[in-house]
């Protein structure tokens, strides 16, 4: 199978003005033909540079994509780039100056003589028409290898990506195959406990299995290789019946799914109202609630934490207004070393605490006490609810 790599180009990405979401989108298209990416790399606007990476990445890879650098300024050199890399000369194509000159000329202005700089591609290259912009795109072919340049603007990237670079993969490399993955959601459970569970399917080759650790959180990424679509779901799902079974009620969904998303259906199902008293989180809690605003929530939000007895009151007293069914309470106490974290939970089935501390990034507590707070009343509700299937059996795993 071909493999790929991508450089992204721009000294703005180096200096953290902007963030890469390109590399990301590429990556994606590349999976669903079915081309290994193993690496992917960033340099800044230096044409000695980016073709420095180039040829280093033309040593391991069949395809090196690049997305950045083509427009009109003398500071977008990866069409000076990709030449020396080839080891040939730019070269001025007329047809690709009047295509730029249509595209401004539907965008009623005229194109100026910078512009012009945007014609030139590599000896041999084969241009690569932008019908959403103003920057070709261009393919060198150096034997079985290959160099696509792309436009670093996203609209313009993505449209060509799919319209012109994924067929001529397709056809250059005769894909057949896909590569697609699968994620599984867990939360309360450490990843070195995930792993002490699933180690031995961390080393398979195919389908491979990934760990992935977040504040609360650990996500568990399936990807397969195979001929087909079907063919690849079948192994995922082989794999992930298996991770479901070892990890139980750890996991609470796969791939889109949230866990507020998990906890609004359980509470509609069940019926319940809900107050949420939030202190100590900067409204990591309630923001997320707030997505939920069609069911009967109540939040409210202090960014001042309480002691557990502080916070006992707290749950109590708007336990006797009886203005919901249940009543969430959650504190967290910022520390020197450790954060230390409080839950109480009072439902028509009982009362649950939580009592927990944190050592990690102090930004991430807040997330990490959300995704905790989450987790129980999530595991509250499964008990809650009959055995059924769909949703509520990820409530009840």
């Amino acid at each position: 199978m071909p493999v790929a790599e991508i450089i992204a180009i721009g000294t703005e990405l180096l200096l953290g003005e902007i963030v890469d979401t390109n590399t990301a989108y590429l990556a994606r298209s590349l999976r669903e033909i079915g081309m290994d990416l193993y690496r992917s790399s960033t340099v800044g606007d230096n044409a000695q540079r980016i073709s420095q990476v180039i040829q280093e990445a033309l040593q391991r890879a069949d395809l090196v994509l690049t997305t950045g650098g083509l427009g009109p300024t003398v500071d977008d050199p990866t069409r000076e780039a990709a030449a020396l890399a080839a080891g040939v000369d730019l070269e001025y194509s007329e047809a690709l100056w009047d295509q730029i000159q249509n595209r401004f000329q539907r965008y009623g202005r005229s194109a100026t003589d910078n512009n012009k700089r945007q014609a030139f591609i590599p000896h041999g290259a084969i241009p690569v028409k932008n019908q959403v912009g103003t920057a070709p795109a261009f393919i060198v072919e150096i034997g079985s290898k290959s160099i696509v340049s792309l436009p670093g603007v996203p609209r313009e990237m993505e449209f060509i990506t799919q319209t012109e670079i994924i067929p001529y993969l397709t056809r250059r490399y005769r894909l057949m195959g896909t590569i697609k993955t699968f994620v599984i959601h867990t939360a309360s459970v450490g990843e070195s406990q995930i792993d002490e569970l699933i180690g031995d399917l961390e080393r398979g080759a195919n389908p491979t299995v990934g760990v992935s650790a977040h504040p609360g959180q650990v996500d568990i990424r399936i990807t397969a290789k195979a001929e087909s679509k079907s063919e690849a779901d079948a192994m995922i799902a082989t794999t992930a019946e298996v991770i479901r079974s070892r990890l139980g009620e750890w996991v609470y969904g796969s791939d889109e799914e949230t866990l507020e998303g998990i906890v609004g259906f359980g509470l509609e199902r069940v019926g319940w109202s809900l107050t949420v008293l939030e202190h100590g989180l900067p409204g990591s809690l309630s923001t997320r609630m707030q997505r939920l605003d069609d069911l009967p929530i109540t939040l409210r939000s202090d960014p001042e934490p309480l002691s557990k007895d502080e916070l006992d009151t707290l749950v109590q007293q708007h336990l006797d207004q009886q203005a919901s069914t249940a009543v969430l309470g959650v504190s967290l106490i910022p520390g020197e070393e450790r954060a230390n974290f409080y839950a109480i939970l009072v439902t028509p089935l009982g009362r649950q605490e939580i009592n927990r501390s944190y050592g990690g990034p102090p930004q991430n507590a807040p997330i990490w006490a959300a995704n905790l707070s989450l987790d129980l009343l999530r595991k509250t509700l499964a008990v809650a609810l009959p055995a059924s299937t769909g949703q509520d059996e990820h409530l009840k795993k």
